[in-house]
């Protein structure tokens, strides 16, 4: 029998996008709710660690915490642009300012 975790990560993602940064990748995955009447959001981080082997870690953000966690990590990016502004380190350029990310893909649940 399944854990209700298992069926959770099995949910198809009607949004996707791909960050590739290093030897890690971040997927940011938009899924329906077994109702299919509302979503959430999975954050998952994978790193090679060997030829065919990779460590994921995941994480589940529900609509209700979608406000309150933008808010800390935009406050936590800042805070490090500050503290390297202030040691007189480049900060990386905006997003805008960077070539294009890959293009999301949105598929029909």
């Amino acid at each position: 029998m399944e854990t209700s975790t298992t069926l959770v990560e099995k949910r198809e993602e009607v949004f996707s996008r791909r960050v590739r940064a290093g030897k890690r990748t971040y997927f940011f995955d938009v899924k329906a709710t077994k109702s299919e009447k509302d979503f959430y959001i999975t954050i998952t981080e994978s790193k090679k660690i060997a030829e065919d082997e990779f460590k994921k870690h995941k994480i589940f953000l529900y609509k209700e915490d979608f406000e309150k966690f933008a808010d800390a990590l935009a406050e936590a990016v800042d805070f490090v642009h500050d503290e390297l502004q202030k040691q007189g380190i480049p900060v990386s350029a905006p997003q805008s300012q960077q070539s294009p990310q890959e293009p999301a893909v949105t598929e029909q649940a």
